[in-house]
């Protein structure tokens, strides 16, 4: 099943991530996909901020993947937007089982490295307003499942 959700505004993104944290659970993978300027950083930042990592969050073009290890879970925040698809020796399959919470933005872009059970989130510039975010967030596995029932 598809959740489907309307974001207004960045404080609507910022609260969806916020209620997807209350929820969260050791080695939970989040894969965000969406254009450029659709809000994936916004929605890391708001789940990071729930957490109570106080470091500013920026997508990590250029290093791939940071670590925040100052919050109560771990985060593990990648962009693997230039990777193009090749993950090649980068471990990051090691990132889905240290305990913590794992968000990938341009997560379509290397699907086949992806667990099995995982929440994907799209999300889409609305054609109406530069503002909205039309988001799409699908659970697979049990877990997943649980997390959307709960807060969704």
């Amino acid at each position: 099943m598809t959740y489907k959700v309307t974001s207004r505004d960045e404080k609507d993104t910022i609260e969806l991530a916020q209620n997807i944290e209350s929820e969260k659970f050791p080695n939970m993978v989040i894969c965000l996909i969406g254009d450029l300027g659709s809000g994936k950083t916004v929605f890391t930042k708001g789940f990071a901020s729930s957490l109570g990592i106080e470091e500013d969050i920026t997508s990590p073009t250029f290093n791939i993947i940071k670590e925040y290890t100052t919050g109560e879970m771990d985060l593990y925040h990648m962009d693997v937007y230039r990777l193009d698809g090749k993950v090649g020796d980068l471990g990051i399959e090691e990132y889905f089982h240290k305990n913590g919470v794992v968000i990938i933005e341009w997560a379509d872009m290397i699907y086949d490295y992806l667990p099995e059970e995982r929440l994907e989130i799209k999300i889409k510039i609305s054609e109406d307003s530069e503002d909205t975010r039309m988001i799409s967030i699908t659970p697979y596995g049990r877990a997943y499942e649980e997390l959307c029932e709960a807060v969704l």
